[in-house]
């Protein structure tokens, strides 16, 4: 590989949608930032070290440059910029999932370029007062820049970091972000939902809900197709809701008999 980029002063972004967006404001302060949306593109701002609306060569150009575009659009931005990113440049995916960008960047950017699969784990809802606190994984790929990226996003976004593996990740996420949207695009679906007589428990489940309510439709596909985990994460949730239903509808006295394959927990309310 070439030798690395030292210091990194400009960051390019690929996509300004609402965490594009996100993340220019918490790294402007920080960097000279160009980035390319052409159908939300950026208007010029000079405070900070400025903002500034670029063609996908001269985001390519920078630095380290950012794809926060949809999973399923990370091949055609990697196209555009392919050509002209420049020996030792840092790229790096903000995807729900990692092993498919993962895959895609290795095998498809130059080898002079360093790779980090990224996951913030939070979105514009979860991050409306401050980064602080907020947790990101870091899968690194090729090249030996995530202990800096990691110190930046520690000590100056105050970011908890996580450094893992693209599978370990898919592999957790699959039931901590998939069963998080999987209820609450069901939730959503069974509304109106009570909002005076609630108690404690049933308003975290609503706050949750509303965190992942307005996420774009890509966000809850990404989550759920492109996750190579996510679909037996789904086969066991909703196997689990079926023998909870046969165990309620049956009852007490037969729900033994006919439902053998009771969860423990359930089996325990039914020898009750």
């Amino acid at each position: 590989m070439s030798s690395r980029i030292r210091t990194v002063s400009t960051i390019g972004i690929m996509g300004f949608g609402a965490f594009g967006r996100l993340m220019a404001r918490h790294l402007q302060p920080h960097f000279a930032l160009r980035v390319c949306d052409p159908t939300s593109a950026p208007a010029t701002d000079t405070s900070g070290k400025g903002l500034q609306p670029a063609t996908p060569a001269e985001v390519a150009s920078c630095d380290l440059v950012i794809l926060a575009v949809p999973v399923p659009a990370i091949p055609e931005a990697i196209a555009a910029l392919r050509p002209h990113l420049k020996a030792g440049a840092i790229v790096l995916d903000v995807g729900s999932v990692k092993i498919g960008p993962a895959r895609a960047m290795e095998a498809a950017l130059p080898d002079d370029v360093e790779i980090i699969g990224t996951h913030p784990l939070f979105g514009p809802q979860s991050a409306r007062n401050g980064l602080a606190g907020l947790k990101i994984a870091l899968c690194p790929i090729r090249g030996r820049s995530t202990p800096r990226i990691a110190a930046f996003l520690r000590h100056v976004l105050k970011l908890k970091v996580i450094v893992t593996t693209a599978d370990a990740h898919d592999r957790e996420v699959a039931m901590v972000q998939g069963l998080t949207h999987l209820i609450a695009k069901i939730l959503v679906r069974m509304e109106p939902l009570p909002r005076t007589m609630t108690t404690a428990s049933f308003d975290l489940l609503m706050q949750a809900t509303e965190m992942v309510r307005y996420d774009a439709p890509n966000v809850f596909m990404a989550i759920e197709r492109a996750n190579p985990h996510a679909k037996a994460v789904r086969d066991r949730f909703f196997a689990l809701a079926e023998e909870m239903r046969l165990f309620l509808e049956h009852g007490h006295g037969e729900a033994a008999q006919k439902t053998p394959a009771l969860p423990h927990k359930v089996a325990e309310v039914v020898q009750a």
